[in-house]
């Protein structure tokens, strides 16, 4: 059982640490623990009862605790949790409850297109030189949308009939 919980440690403990090696945990890290789990559950565990109990195992100059300091906030908290269980009870049911949990990222930043977004990023809808700047389907035109293209046909702009004149050929 302990090492279905040792994974789910080591997990959390490398989470969003790219430096980390698994075997120790920072307090976010613990927090997300505790909270992804289901252990933090806001009535009889809150956030500071985390906070508390990470300070109390970790050693005094410590940032990180270590899997077998995690145990014993575990159990501390699991008595906590699990009030009128016997400790190694109230640890096994904590245990239980992480097992085969991964750090969660729901709620992460997503990309959002919000009111004005769509209607300032449809490009059927511009007008004026801008809408120069795109061909039918929305893409860019590029430097040919941006800059004053010289026409060198030798029509005056605007004459409707370029092109149809043939040009004889002297004998």
């Amino acid at each position: 059982m302990a090492s279905e919980a040792e994974k789910t440690f080591q997990r959390f403990a490398v989470f969003g640490e790219s430096s980390s090696s698994g075997t120790e945990m920072n307090n976010k890290n613990f927090s997300k623990l505790c909270k992804d789990c289901g252990i933090m559950d806001g009535k009889t565990v809150t956030s500071t009862d985390v906070d508390i109990v990470f300070s109390k195992v970790k050693a005094k100059n410590a940032r990180t605790i270590t899997f077998s300091e995690f145990q014993e906030a575990m159990k501390e908290l699991g008595q906590k949790r699990f009030k009128g269980k016997s400790p190694n009870d109230a640890l096994e049911n904590v245990f239980k409850l992480m097992e085969g949990k991964d750090p969660a990222t729901t709620g992460a930043t997503k990309a959002t297109t919000v009111g004005g977004v769509d209607r300032l990023t449809d490009t059927s809808k511009y007008t004026g030189t801008h809408k120069e700047r795109f061909d039918e389907s929305g893409k860019g035109k590029g430097i040919a949308g941006r800059e004053e293209v010289t026409d060198n046909s030798g029509y005056v702009s605007g004459y409707k009939g370029s092109g149809t004149y043939d040009k004889k050929t002297s004998k």
